[in-house]
């Protein structure tokens, strides 16, 4: 990234010290360029920005987007129950959030280093979560060793690979909390206001790209070969997340308060979090809303594999319905990023959990057979997709720049404990129910239904807080000691 950081290492405006409204593109001896406190990036300069930042986004999404589906179809192969697997994709790294969310995220927004402040929090777990991936893989092979070397019964052996599988997962999950609590930091940091939408839009596309590719070629023969895929992503993730971390730059920061340097961290992380995140009512509404509404498209998601095996699906077939759900969603990426831009996350978000609450009930009442099935799947494909594009950078466009991964892992717990408790719960239900998964559709629409109406008192705040042309974060209230 040199051309944008040239100019910008002239610049000493703090880049902790703008959190009102974006300032228009600057004209300076016939460049437009636009600022983001002491970075400063003429169009060419954008494009190498975004170029790496979309290079590291395809190594991320290949993680985000195979890791859970291949561990879901391994859960199944070794007759993990659907309690197992909520507690197992949920439950685990909801948890492992709620512990180091808060410390890592205070943590990065004050730490300073010729790294910059996000950087070091992206490289170092990346070596860990590679390797994780690699056991997991292995998972069956290490599982059958200690089977044979231990004489444990053939009834009994699945245990043995389940338990080695939820070792494996929680060393992946705790590097993949880290690197998640500070990713969006760093684009907050290095992506200007103006472009935040657009940006996010191709994050989507490339997401969505990985999507299809993955679902289109591979999905379909994972079950014969869990290792050797763990392996090959494992690889591709850590040396292309390493890539980007090493090319792009952060700007200079105003060092952090020397109230805050001289604590010890967990107590300055519980202090800090309380003062700042919790005493206002208006980002406790944002973050309910955030946190639920996130936690809406779960219930359908968790289990998504297992119902198309309920309703007879192969797995080829059900990649081809995510093929066109991804497909969809690409096309759509830009034009919502530019929407966002226009009109704000909050209400594209809000139209399309409306949108989701309506056709998921719908779909609830419809699916009877594998073709409702499929055609109610891809319906939440493409809705949830229109949310997960529209409200990527919701948490930059309401908190606080200077705090922004403090607030955005405070969001993260709220979603966590959504999260933590209804899917094991529907997992049990689940069970109960005699694996009836079309129920899926129905608890995750009354959650967006539910969400809708948090969304609407957020909008209002937002609005009396200057809205789309004039909005400032509020200040946390300061308590008095």
């Amino acid at each position: 990234m040199t051309d944008n950081i040239e100019n910008s290492r002239k610049t000493q405006t703090s880049h902790l010290s703008s959190d009102g409204p974006p300032s228009p593109p600057t004209q300076e001896a016939s460049v437009r360029t636009w600022s983001l406190g002491s970075l400063t990036y003429t169009k060419v300069g954008l494009a190498t920005l975004f170029s790496w930042l979309l290079f590291g986004d395809v190594a991320f999404m290949l993680r985000e987007r195979s890791a859970a589906p291949v561990a879901q179809l391994m859960l199944k192969h070794f007759q993990a129950s659907d309690l197992l697997t909520g507690l197992f994709l949920v439950t685990i790294p909801q948890a492992i959030i709620f512990i180091l969310g808060p410390v890592i995220s205070y943590w990065s927004d004050r730490h300073r280093g010729r790294w910059g402040r996000r950087i070091p929090f992206l490289l170092i777990p990346t070596p860990f979560v590679s390797l994780a991936m690699v056991a997991l893989g292995f998972s069956p092979v290490i599982g059958a060793a200690i089977n044979q070397w231990m004489g444990i019964s053939a009834e009994n052996a699945n245990s043995t690979v389940l338990g080695l599988m939820t070792f494996f997962w929680t060393i992946f999950e705790i590097g993949v909390v880290i690197t998640n609590s500070v990713f969006n930091g760093l684009v907050n940091d290095v992506v200007p206001r103006e472009w935040l939408g657009r940006f996010y839009g191709m994050f989507r596309a490339v997401g969505l790209a990985v999507g299809v590719f993955f679902n289109q070629l591979i999905i379909g023969k994972v079950e014969q070969h869990f290792t050797l895929f763990f392996v090959c992503i494992g690889v591709l993730y850590g040396i292309g997340f390493t890539v980007m971390c090493l090319r792009v730059k952060e700007g200079q920061y105003s060092p952090p308060s020397q109230h805050a340097a001289g604590k010890r961290l967990v107590m300055s992380a519980v202090g800090d979090y309380y003062r700042d995140c919790l005493s206002q009512k208006y980002y406790l509404w944002v973050f309910c809303f955030i946190g639920l509404s996130t936690a809406a498209f779960l219930p359908v998601n968790t289990f998504a594999i297992y119902a198309a095996k309920s309703y007879g699906m192969d797995m080829g077939t059900y990649g081809r319905y995510l093929v066109a759900t991804f497909a969809c969603s690409f096309l759509l990426s830009l034009p919502i990023g530019w929407l966002v831009d226009k009109y704000h996350a909050i209400r594209v978000g809000q139209v399309s959990l409306a949108l989701y609450a309506s056709l998921m009930l719908v779909g609830f009442f419809m699916t009877v057979d594998q073709s409702s099935f499929g055609i109610a799947l891809l319906v939440h494909g493409i809705v949830s997709g229109v949310y997960w594009t529209g409200t990527a950078a919701i948490g930059q466009m309401l908190f606080p720049k200077q705090k922004f991964a403090q607030y955005a892992a405070a969001a993260g717990l709220f979603q966590a404990a959504f999260s933590m408790i209804i899917a094991p719960l529907l997992g049990l239900a689940l069970d109960q129910m005699g694996n009836a998964y079309k129920y899926t559709f129905l608890v995750g629409g009354s959650m967006a239904g539910v969400s809708l109406l948090l969304g609407w008192k957020v909008h209002r705040q937002w609005l009396e807080n200057g809205g789309y042309e004039a909005y400032i974060a509020p200040a946390p209230i300061q308590m008095s000691s």
